[in-house]
């Protein structure tokens, strides 16, 4: 069964991304993630323009983080004071985000920066995760497992000013890195097309010293709005948000993402980071390869989007 997608300006089989937004779901309600890490190169995989990719990933982050941050809202897993200091610094970074995504495609190179921009951030963070994770599970088998966050421990960000208290985190830290978090992880989210999980994740984790469960809710809370933002003005700015395949992905996805938050339930954190890290890198090989692998086409003409 096939349908066609106005803003692609191509024919596409509509249960192949029935499927894979149901995937892309269960792994955002699993881990804690938008999922638009994954969703973007699965789209240009299929042959979806990278620019559509990115607009459309996007707007399929919000509906996939809704249903998830609502799964664990209800689990009491969600810092909303934190999610919205996040908020604030992540607004503001898609906004810069956007604006860089149209000179790069005025420029004809985004292509080329998403594919960089992908297996750099990509491989850098799978690995420190997949480390770190391997080395928790090795302390938990061996039983001198430690925590995170240990009692009366302390690092630079507990010397910042303007700190606030997150109750919810168990936290008394400065505003200054989240907001910074959250303005790094806007502006790559709106390049990317990807609610910037994989990056807020590991460093609620390890620079802020969020519980993992409380991660999970608060990412996705966050991913919700600034996701809801790129997508507005990936749409008015750049052309590029492809309503038919968004709603194919968002209603597949926010099925998953129910079933994805029970699974993730059943899990250890470190068992979590270990298989987030794990798909990361999966994810960050197949783009690499793509790079470097001699293309079965060497020509070819696409249309250009962000221009009006």
């Amino acid at each position: 069964m096939h349908i066609y997608l106005p803003i692609a300006e191509m024919s596409v089989n509509v249960l192949l991304f029935l499927g894979m937004g149901a995937a892309v779901g269960f792994l955002s309600g699993l881990f804690g993630v938008g999922g638009g890490f994954l969703m973007t190169p699965l789209l240009i995989f299929s042959g979806i323009p990278s620019a559509v990719a990115v607009g459309t990933g996007a707007a399929q982050v919000v509906a996939s983080s809704v249903s998830g941050a609502m799964a664990q809202y209800r689990r009491n897993n969600v810092d909303i004071k934190l999610g919205a200091v996040l908020l604030i610094g992540g607004i503001v970074g898609s906004v810069i985000g956007v604006k860089m995504v149209r000179i790069l495609n005025l420029a004809g190179q985004f292509d080329l920066f998403i594919a960089l921009a992908y297996v750099t951030f990509l491989g850098v963070i799978g690995t420190l995760m997949l480390i770190e994770s391997i080395h928790a599970i090795q302390r938990t088998r061996s039983g001198t497992s430690r925590a995170l966050r240990q009692s009366g421990q302390h690092n630079w960000i507990h010397r910042l000013p303007l700190k606030m208290r997150f109750h919810r985190s168990k936290l008394y830290i400065s505003a200054i890195p989240p907001l910074m978090i959250g303005a790094f992880v806007g502006f790559l989210g709106a390049i990317m097309g990807a609610g910037g999980g994989f990056i807020m994740v590991p460093a609620m984790i390890y620079l802020l010293r969020v519980p993992t469960n409380v991660v999970v809710g608060t990412s996705l809370f966050q991913t919700v709005f600034v996701s809801a933002v790129t997508t507005v003005m990936q749409a008015s700015e750049n052309y590029s948000v492809d309503v038919v395949l968004g709603l194919i992905l968002i209603v597949s996805g926010v099925i998953g993402a129910q079933y994805g938050a029970a699974a993730g339930a059943r899990l250890k954190g470190e068992q979590l980071r270990l298989l987030l890290a794990a798909l990361v890198l999966l994810v960050c090989f197949r783009i690499g390869w793509d790079l470097v692998v001699t293309p079965s086409e060497l020509f070819s003409i696409s249309k250009t989007f962000g221009v009006p």
